[in-house]
């Protein structure tokens, strides 16, 4: 065969992978996939509105350039576009557009809920795609999804085939001496503004921006590590901001430690699936010798 009829043929499909979220921990996810071989999209949801921007792909969306551990984004609005990017440079995909949408694109190998909607009612993802993860409360291996993992602090990365994840107790984890005074939360629903950069060090009582006309302001002093975005219209008891009180090691870029043990966890999930699926194979290909 000559180089040429070789190089003709149609290369194989990238496996596609669908991660529901644009938050940080639906971004560490996606960046561990992208290095597994996979052609990644993210489909944004609107809630909980996303803080952590620094960490995450989420303002791609509002054509930003974003880099996380060295893997890049762009954002699709059609899936046309989707289709002919999946698994090209730049290697992860941002969209708006919804599971509907992307589930006729092809066939899902991976679907993962990376949303962490802990109120809100949690859909059976089981046959949306070849292998469901579910992260965090709301999640049920064997139940909802293939395998549940559970996010809370001091659990986060288990892998559940059966059962369900904890409910969520409104416990955040420790960072430095703060616990969930770190976060300001809206009393009403309203239009956000601020013109304040995650990474400003700001003083307890500094205004970090408005809620309508109504201030809001710092608890303590602290770098901000998260905000949502300028111009965002947000709902009444959903997380505005956040403050890190660590000092010289306050951090808002990167992967951080939790969302690295999550999106190993779906690694690791995907490695037990494939380790069964050839577990299950042997025998047959044993007797074909």
């Amino acid at each position: 065969m000559s180089h040429t009829e070789h190089s003709s043929r149609p290369r194989p499909p990238y496996p596609f992978a669908v991660i529901l979220g644009t938050n940080e921990i639906a971004s560490a996810v996606a960046v561990y996939l992208h290095r597994a071989g996979y052609g990644v999209v993210l489909s944004h949801d609107p809630m909980p509105p996303v803080i952590r921007r620094k960490m995450a792909f989420h303002d791609v969306l509002f054509d930003d350039a974003v880099s996380l551990a060295g893997v890049t984004a762009s954002r699709a609005e059609t899936s046309l576009e989707i289709r002919a990017g999946i698994g090209r440079a730049p290697a992860v995909i941002v969209t708006a557009l919804g599971l509907l949408d992307l589930i006729v694109i092809r066939s899902l190998d991976i679907l993962v809920d990376a949303r962490m909607q802990k109120y809100r009612p949690t859909p059976d993802l089981r046959r949306l795609a070849r292998f469901t993860v579910g992260l965090g409360p709301g999640f049920s291996g064997g139940g909802n999804c293939d395998i549940a993992i559970e996010t809370r602090p001091g659990k986060a990365g288990r892998l559940l085939r059966h059962g369900a994840t904890d409910a969520p107790d409104e416990m955040p984890r420790r960072l430095g001496n703060s616990f969930d005074n770190r976060f300001v939360r809206t009393e009403v629903a309203g239009r956000w503004h601020t013109a304040i950069e995650i990474g400003t060090r700001v003083f307890k009582d500094f205004t970090v921006g408005h809620l309508g006309n109504v201030p809001v302001r710092a608890p303590f002093d602290g770098f901000l590590r998260g905000v949502v975005r300028d111009g965002s219209e947000v709902p009444a008891g959903t997380k505005l901001l956040e403050i890190d009180p660590r000092g010289r090691r306050a951090s808002w870029t990167g992967i951080d430690s939790r969302a690295k043990i999550i999106a190993k966890a779906v690694t690791k999930a995907i490695a037990l699936r494939d380790a069964s699926i050839v577990e299950r194979a042997e025998p047959v290909l044993h007797l074909v010798k």
